[in-house]
């Protein structure tokens, strides 16, 4: 494919009777341009956010965690160029993910410093969950994708009601204790952010069966193969995403919530009523602390926790209906299930 039809620019297309016609028309000239008219708290101003069909290149010096990426090599480069094409061109994926940057490494950043640890390995959880609470198949969960073995043996309280592995600040902790364990064994950080994709046991197996400890050297499942170069390719699009034709203002990127901490070391017996309380409601109380998995915290042993509380204004707060009429409701929804 020729280089100048993948060069940034904007074109109009005016809609066609046939949808065929207008996805072939979309196919052959390989650019789009969509853009949102926001409004601001002055209703009078209208700003633009564009995302533009960019050329993609990689550049002629990559690092990772301070460590150079060969991009010299084909097989290098074209794996990095393979990921920046896949972020670069999957749109609402990648605006996403960049909206919610600001608001996590906030969090991320500090402990990574804690641990003496490369600002670049707060690439991994970006990686790993696109700073989502998911769960895999396998059971990993949480922005740091823990399966529960491996969180438990860092110390992650996991049960019914409380999973630390959705705890960011504590998970974040866990995932520097393993990176940090993975960098003493084999000296470098790409090779410990490897590692936390397929484990130790299963890349130390590579480095003996191929005579190698060099990342960019080793033949390794698809998943493991691509996952530095996804990461570096993130880091790319997340340090200038201009480059890469998503024009961002500072307004556009999610923002940390204003919040309190508060120690708890006895039971709650109802959340919702304890968010009240507070001055919030349970989604907002779920929001700020995902670990918390049920509504309610036993707490047998006087454990001490550290929730988060929304300052108050960040959100307008809908008032609790009494009791009296939460009893009517349930009685109703009852008698309508019966029925």
């Amino acid at each position: 494919m020729r280089r100048s039809l993948l060069k940034m620019k904007k074109i109009t297309v005016k809609p066609v009777g046939s949808l065929l016609v207008w996805i072939g028309l979309v196919g052959v000239i390989m650019v789009f341009t969509f853009s949102t008219t926001v409004k601001t708290c002055n209703k009078e101003a209208v700003r633009q956010v564009s995302v533009e069909l960019a050329e993609v290149k990689v550049p002629s010096t990559v690092d990772f965690a301070g460590e150079r990426v060969p991009v010299e090599n084909f097989d290098i480069r074209e794996a990095l160029e393979r990921e920046l094409y896949i972020n670069a061109y999957w749109h609402s994926q990648t605006l996403v993910l960049l909206k919610k940057s600001a608001r996590f490494f906030c969090d991320i950043e500090p402990i990574l410093k804690k641990y003496h640890l490369p600002d670049d390995l707060k690439y991994l959880a970006l990686a790993e969950s696109g700073f989502a609470n998911i769960s895999s198949p396998a059971g990993a969960s949480g922005f740091w994708q823990f399966v529960p073995s491996t969180a438990k043996e860092y110390n992650l309280e996991v049960n019914s009601e409380v999973d630390e592995r959705y705890n960011l600040e504590k998970a974040t902790e866990a995932a520097c204790k393993f990176l940090q364990k993975s960098y003493n064994i084999y000296k470098t950080w790409t090779m410990a952010a490897a590692s936390y994709n397929v484990g130790l046991r299963g890349l130390s197996k590579q480095i003996q069966r191929q005579h190698t400890d060099n990342y960019y050297d080793l033949l390794l499942n698809e998943e493991t193969g691509r996952y530095v170069f996804r990461i570096v390719a993130l880091k790319l699009i997340v340090s200038d995403p201009a480059k890469y034709g998503f024009k961002m203002a500072k307004e556009d990127y999610y923002q940390p919530i204003p919040h309190t901490d508060i120690t708890i070391n006895r039971p709650i017996k109802d959340l919702a009523a304890f968010a009240f309380d507070k001055k919030t409601n349970y989604k907002i109380l779920k929001m700020l602390n995902p670990w918390l998995r049920d509504n309610v915290l036993t707490n047998a042993s006087g454990k001490t926790y550290t929730l988060k509380i929304p300052k108050q204004g960040v959100r307008k707060l809908v008032k609790e209906i009494s009791r009296e009429e939460l009893d009517r409701i349930m009685k109703q929804s009852e008698e309508s299930s019966v029925q």
